[in-house]
C-alpha cells in the first residue's frame, strides 16, 4: 500500500512511533523510535544488534503507533512487513537525526551496525485523515 499524502505528512513531522516486533518466544517487544519516510515507505532506523533489529531480521512483521506531535489525540497505527536495509554509510540515521536534533546522529557506538527499516504497509488504522 502506498503512503497517502496525509500519512506521509505525519511521518515527515518530528513524529515518534512505538514500534512493536515479536520476540522469539512470541511476546511483543515495544520501542520508541524517530519515524521518517525513506524510499517512499514509513521508516525508522536502529542498531542491528538491538532487540527490535534482531526481531525484524528473524520475523519481519511489524506494527507502529505514530502520534501526531501537533495534535496528540490524532494517531496512525501502521501494520506491515519490514525490509531491513544496511545503513553503514549512516546517510539515513544522520538525515533522521538532523530532522529531530538539527545535527548528525551523536550516539553512534564503535562497531555499531545501523539499519534502515522500511515498512511495506498492509493496513493503516487510528484516528486522523490517514485512517479509513
Amino acid at each position: 500500500m502506498e503512503l497517502s499524502p496525509e500519512l506521509r505528512a505525519l511521518l515527515e513531522k518530528k513524529a515518534l512511533g512505538h514500534v512493536i516486533t515479536m520476540n522469539k518466544n512470541g511476546s511483543p517487544q515495544v520501542t520508541l523510535v524517530w519515524m521518517d519516510v525513506h524510499n517512499g515507505k514509513a521508516s525508522f532506523n536502529t542498531n542491528r544488534a538491538r532487540q527490535k533489529g534482531r526481531n525484524l531480521v528473524r520475523d519481519n512483521r511489524v506494527m507502529v503507533s505514530v502520534q501526531d506531535p501537533d495534535n496528540p489525540m490524532m494517531f496512525a497505527v501502521i501494520e506491515g512487513t519490514a525490509t531491513v536495509i544496511d545503513d553503514s554509510s549512516l546517510q539515513h540515521i544522520n538525515s533522521v537525526a538532523h530532522k529531530f536534533t538539527g545535527a548528525d546522529y551523536a550516539n553512534l557506538q564503535p562497531g555499531e551496525e545501523r539499519i534502515s527499516v522500511d515498512i511495506e504497509i498492509s493496513r493503516v488504522t487510528g484516528r486522523g485523515p490517514w485512517a479509513p
